[in-house]
């Protein structure tokens, strides 16, 4: 556990951050609430009993001090195209891990290409997309891939009973969108492909109780950047609930709000994963209750086993790549539930 150990979350109080402090306390950790936003970060602070820091990605200094004397920082605030960078530098210079559970395509291809050969130099941990989308699916994916050194194809389904997103998604969403313009991005054939024509729609029959579902294929998330990073895949495609997209891109879609004790909403999600080698095909699959929510975990469970050492790399590294994902993924019990021991059967 935490042992007291002082964590900064930047951006800590916004949707996903409050979930990370929360869960950061009932490790053992001491979260450091750090943002730009005085007065509410004053009023999280006083509410909880916490520190707050006071830093602006504009301010390098502030950072610093936001850093100062802890162990290790969680970025949760977006949009990541404007966070990561400042937020990382300030990580380096104070020798310190850096994680973040962003969703941005651009800022996390950002991160490996800017970080990868400074921060494996400097010995650093650097952890991008450790999140529902992102951590999640590679996880699964490297558990998937059990004892296979590659794979032909790996195919991430995400079913959500509803996607009621929050500001940030929203302006992460409205970031991403700005520095695509009118593409669209997909992985194949080893390579990005930048495409103008609309993503299609099929059927993908997830385990029960879900089923045959429409859904948006090459609907890219986090994972497709993260997936290709370490496993030597070539065609890595992520699929979302046809449901849960017209959601997200609903302008009125409302906020998520609480159902129960700990404050997650009432959506649910599986996460379906697929790898398929010649004719052989694997699966393993994760469900649960609100994307936001469980993020927290995931992002405080690699917090925990960087700062114990229980990783297998260093420098910008995804999940499956630093960490023993399926020993990870039972860590998890009981925020998911887990099949990782489906049969092989051919494709």
């Amino acid at each position: 556990m935490g042992s007291g150990q002082l964590v900064t979350v930047f951006g800590a109080y916004g949707h996903t951050g409050r979930f990370v402090v929360a869960e950061l306390a009932a490790r053992g950790f001491v979260p450091v609430l750090s943002g730009r936003n005085v007065r509410t970060l004053e009023e999280m602070a006083r509410e909880h009993g916490r520190e707050a820091r006071v830093a602006s990605v504009e301010d390098p200094d502030s950072l610093e001090r936001a850093l100062a004397g802890t162990a290790a920082v969680i970025n949760c605030a977006g949009p990541f195209a404007s966070t990561t960078g400042p937020v990382v530098e300030a990580a380096l210079r104070a020798r310190i891990p850096y994680l973040d559970v962003a969703a941005e395509l651009e800022a996390n291809l950002d991160t490996f290409a800017r970080y990868r050969e400074r921060a494996r130099d400097a010995g650093a941990v650097i952890v991008p997309a450790m999140a529902f989308f992102g951590g999640l699916g590679d996880l699964l994916t490297t558990a998937a891939m059990g004892d296979w050194t590659e794979a032909d194809e790996a195919h991430i389904a995400y079913a959500l009973s509803d996607w009621h997103p929050t500001a940030g998604t929203r302006l992460s969403g409205a970031v991403s969108r700005e520095r695509r313009g009118a593409h669209r991005l997909r992985y194949s054939g080893g390579r990005w492909e930048r495409r103008t024509d609309a993503p299609p729609t099929v059927e993908w029959t997830f385990p029960q109780p879900v089923g045959p579902r429409p859904v948006i294929a090459e609907f890219t998330m986090a994972d497709v950047v993260t997936v290709p990073q370490h496993l030597r895949i070539p065609e890595v495609t992520t699929y979302m609930s046809a449901e849960a997209a017209r959601d997200v891109a609903a302008p009125h879609t409302p906020v998520p709000t609480a159902a129960d004790e700990r404050g997650r909403s009432s959506q649910t999600f599986l996460v379906d994963v697929v790898v398929r080698s010649g004719g052989a095909e694997r699966r393993a699959t994760a469900g649960g209750q609100d994307i936001y929510a469980v993020t927290a975990p995931l992002v405080t469970e690699a917090l925990e086993r960087v700062l114990t050492g229980r990783t297998r790399a260093v420098g910008v590294v995804p999940a499956g790549e630093i960490f023993d994902a399926p020993d990870f993924l039972h860590a998890l019990d009981p925020h998911i539930t887990l099949d990782l021991h489906p049969q092989e059967r051919n494709a």
